[in-house]
């Protein structure tokens, strides 16, 4: 997608954005508990997302640790996260494949 967010968007919310992708679910949470940041549209539309797919990543790869095939999953997860950190980082809006419809059907971006 293009950037729908062009004239709102700083430098910080993007910083942000990417680290939430990075460094989920930990850097989400903390977005959630700043009022200045959780209430950015930017900010908003990627934190709850990075935050679900993180979440989604930790379970998968806890379950499938137990056969040794986590560390495969941590893989993929750093490497999609650091594609979908820089794209926010750029100011573009990230499409995850279910996460995303189920995050604006939930009024939560």
């Amino acid at each position: 997608m293009t950037n729908q967010f062009s004239s709102d968007v700083t430098s910080d919310d993007k910083l942000w954005a990417l680290l939430a992708y990075i460094l989920s679910p930990i850097v989400p949470i903390i977005i959630l508990l700043m009022p200045d940041k959780k209430a950015r549209p930017f900010l908003k539309a990627h934190n709850v997302q990075a935050l679900i797919f993180g979440v989604i990543c930790y379970i998968i790869s806890s379950i499938l640790a137990a056969v040794f095939v986590g560390c495969f999953v941590w893989l993929a997860y750093i490497i999609i996260a650091i594609i979908w950190g820089m794209k926010a980082y750029k100011g573009e809006y990230v499409n995850i494949p279910v996460i995303t419809d189920f995050v604006k059907k939930q009024g939560w971006a």
